[in-house]
């Protein structure tokens, strides 16, 4: 999937206590079985993170280590090619030419999967693995598939009723600027060269990913085993069929070819749409056991699922760790333990801590406070580190229909049409929008979620200002100093902000309007809601609080809430990588937001860009968003983490996955 920032979960911790089949008396016995606890602070949600509402940050961790590509980044945030896996280079730039020629792309970039890779299960990784990528993110290809339209493509102003692949993938820089015959496999199996309308800054990380498509077969077909060599080998071909099947241009009904051409094509079609709606579906588990469909755990990374529970879930070395493409295996882990939230409303930093200090868990990154902090100071058993994390606290309104469907039986109106307050984009709209994202408290927020982590005494307000660049990259000051005109009225006082916002709510309503409000049971959003209802009181705004401690991240989509607060975690670095929250047919734009003005400022990120003319971008869009008032940074978290001092190779990343992105050289 060609996704660059991931749906953050909240970053929570519960009970530590307990691990399934493991022994964790004495402290650090887990050094003697090789193995890693690492506490996620949410739930589980699901296997596939490509699939709409999964795209959850504890989903990505968990199932991070069970694959492997042509990139990853490193704990500086450069992006390394992964020659483990293969290779790739541009193979064709002449945008800048006339092009006479009738076969579409002008910017074409080929890769090449090494050869000899094999999956857990033996079979051969080919550049047939690699088409399921093009699939479901490429709108064009859905629809010529006959798939269906995604809901992110908008046609002639009529949004899609949806992908049989239920794809977040869909929207988008990619899907801009490929068709659904931008994929070209070559003779040998090994090479794939993807072709696009135009130059694509990104390129790098736009690269195709391996998907085990001889398994996605084998579930289309119902079975629940792994299958022979040959027939895997067979499958594959299927799918290659397949693929190219359901998009071919049929022949003249006049033609005699054309009968058997329909026959291929309708046959072709039938399989896709099995093989998407298993995608869509199979992985949307949270418990593995012996009973688990072994076709649902095969893996090409450095480990394998091995189980899964409410509250952990176990990952064992894979038997080919060094044949699935994953850069070569130099540390000694066999088995990392994942263990997650039951429930986020038991968050305790200071239980976290504990358990680190008991040797009950070995690793922990995330959302953390002072008292965690100051729990992990003993460095004689524990090694923690301070830095940078690109992750960030944002509240967003609503103003349209959510672009997925979320069936609920406990909250009414999820999937109607939204109709609340921040509907649209007249000056009514954008009053209230405004009024109601000036009573965010910000800098009592930063000061005590940021500023107090490692200083309890501080008093500074570290807020952030800028939706295109956190405060940590380079040219933060810029961009924040050419929006300054809309970023001002967010910086005055309290009371000014307050009164602001009441003079705003006077001038469209003579009586309090209500605000349904969406978050999670993390302590600083009650914290934050709490205090917003106080304010809102005051300026005409009746805040009616909804915690959904377990499923908050699938109720994004629901259209009955007018404004949510959560985190966005970067995982990668790229100059479209925030287009998906904020285009209309992005596919982290959950809220409805929708401007054709903004979507075309979007669009200058998807050209060749110097530095320079990169701030005069993020500027202009970032002046039409905050004119918006669509949505309002809050803060940027603070980057904290801490480890069992015998584990050795653990490098914090800004990005996500923060401390498990280089798992094969992990060790004790």
């Amino acid at each position: 999937m060609m996704k660059s920032l991931a749906r953050a979960t909240a970053l929570v911790a519960v009970s530590v206590l307990g691990v399934s089949g493991l022994s964790l008396a004495p402290a650090n016995a887990t050094a003697a079985n090789k193995t890693m606890i690492v506490q996620e602070s949410n739930i589980l949600t699901g296997l596939n993170t490509a699939v709409n509402g999964k795209n959850l940050l504890t989903n990505s961790n968990v199932v991070g280590p069970t694959g492997a590509g042509f990139t990853y980044y490193n704990n500086k945030a450069q992006l390394i090619r992964n020659t483990n896996f293969g290779t790739f280079k541009i193979t064709r730039n002449d945008c800048q030419t006339a092009v006479t020629t009738d076969e579409f792309g002008c910017f074409s970039v080929t890769y090449t999967v090494k050869k000899g890779l094999k999956y857990s299960d033996g079979t051969l990784i080919t550049a047939q693995d690699l088409l399921l990528s093009h699939a479901i993110s490429s709108s064009d290809y859905s629809m010529k598939a006959g798939l269906g339209q995604p809901v992110q493509k908008i046609i002639n102003g009529v949004k899609g009723t949806g992908s049989k692949f239920n794809s977040a993938g869909y929207g988008g820089a990619y899907d801009d600027h490929t068709r659904a015959e931008s994929f070209d496999i070559s003779d040998d199996n090994f090479s794939l060269t993807v072709k696009y309308d135009a130059f694509q800054p990104d390129w790098q990380i736009f690269g195709p990913g391996p998907g085990a498509v001889h398994a996605l077969v084998a579930l289309a077909k119902g079975k629940r085993s792994l299958q022979t060599a040959r027939t895997n080998a067979t499958y594959k071909s299927l799918f290659e069929d397949a693929y190219y099947d359901s998009i071919a241009v049929l022949p003249a009904e006049s033609s005699e070819d054309y009968a058997d051409a329909l026959d291929a094509r309708t046959s072709a079609r039938a399989l896709m749409t099995k093989i998407a709606l298993k995608w869509s579906t199979v992985w949307n588990i949270t418990t593995v056991n012996s009973s688990t469909n072994p076709l649902l755990l095969i893996s090409n990374g450095t480990y394998q699922l091995s189980e899964c529970r409410s509250t952990d879930c176990t990952l064992v070395l894979n038997p080919r760790a060094n044949e699935g493409g994953a850069p070569k295996r130099t540390g000694n882990l066999e088995r990392i333990i994942f263990k997650m939230a039951s429930s986020i409303a038991n968050f305790s930093d200071t239980a976290v801590a504990q358990a680190l200090a008991n040797g009950e868990i070995d690793l922990y990154s995330g959302g953390s406070s002072a008292a965690f902090w100051s729990g992990v100071s003993d460095a004689s058993k524990l090694t923690r580190f301070r830095g940078n994390i690109l992750t960030y606290e944002h509240f967003d309104l609503r103003t349209g229909d959510s672009q997925y469907d979320y069936e609920s039986d406990d909250v009414a109106g999820c999937n109607a049409p939204y109709d609340g307050p921040f509907k649209g984009n007249d000056q009514k709209a954008k009053d209230l929008r405004k009024a109601f994202l000036l009573l965010v408290p910000r800098p009592k927020l930063a000061n005590t979620y940021v500023a107090k982590v490692f200083d309890p005494a501080a008093t500074d307000t570290p807020m952030l200002n800028s939706l295109f660049s956190l405060t940590t990259e380079g040219d933060y000051s810029k961009v924040v100093a050419g929006s300054s005109l809309y970023v001002n009225d967010f910086l005055k006082d309290e009371t000014t902000r307050v009164n602001m916002a009441k003079a705003l709510v006077a001038k469209w309503s003579s009586t309090p309007v209500t605000v349904k409000v969406l978050t999670s049971a993390r302590a600083s959003r009650v914290d934050s809601i709490t205090q917003i209802k106080i304010l809102g009181a005051t300026a005409g705004f009746n805040v009616q609080h909804t915690v959904r401690p377990l499923d908050w991240g699938d109720m994004l989509d629901c259209n009955a809430f007018d404004a949510a607060q959560f985190a966005w975690v970067k995982t990668g670095l790229s100059q479209t990588g925030t287009n998906p929250q904020y285009e209309s047919d992005g596919g982290n734009n959950s809220a409805g937001w929708n401007d054709p003005t903004l979507d075309n400022l979007l669009g200058e990120f998807e050209k060749l860009q110097t530095a320079t003319s990169l701030i005069t971008t993020k500027i202009n869009a970032e002046k039409r968003l905050w004119s918006n008032y669509f949505t309002l940074p809050i803060y940027q978290w603070p980057g904290a983490s801490a480890w069992n001092k015998d584990l050795k190779n653990i490098l914090p990343s800004p990005l996500a996955p923060n401390v498990t992105w280089n798992n094969w050289s992990i060790s004790y």
